[in-house]
């Protein structure tokens, strides 16, 4: 996958479209993504002895197809490529072809 835990990212389709979060976690095998924040789904759950009941939210996975990585250096969303620089393979920005730790 192209993007990454901790990658600030801009959804693209959806609901919450043209907003930015960071990414909590990837889910590599089901081509998704946690965005903190974005896609906000809710879970009602019953009291148990350990815990109150009521409504919970939580941020539900994103296909990885729905966000684009926001460059860095331009604050833009752009498409990642992928060189090798000193021996690294490393990410690149399509649209300002800086390197993206």
């Amino acid at each position: 996958m192209r993007i990454k835990t901790g990658d600030k990212v801009r959804l693209i389709a959806g609901k919450d479209k043209g907003k930015e979060g960071i990414v909590l976690k990837t889910l590599p095998k089901q081509d998704k993504v946690v965005v903190e924040g974005l896609n906000i789904a809710k879970k009602h759950q019953k009291p148990t002895q350990m815990s109150t009941g009521g409504i919970n939210e939580f941020p539900a996975p994103i296909h990885v197809s729905n966000v684009k990585l926001v460059d860095p250096a331009t604050g833009e969303p752009t498409r990642v490529g992928y060189r090798v620089e000193d021996g690294k393979k490393v990410r690149f920005s399509k649209k300002s072809n800086n390197t993206i730790n």
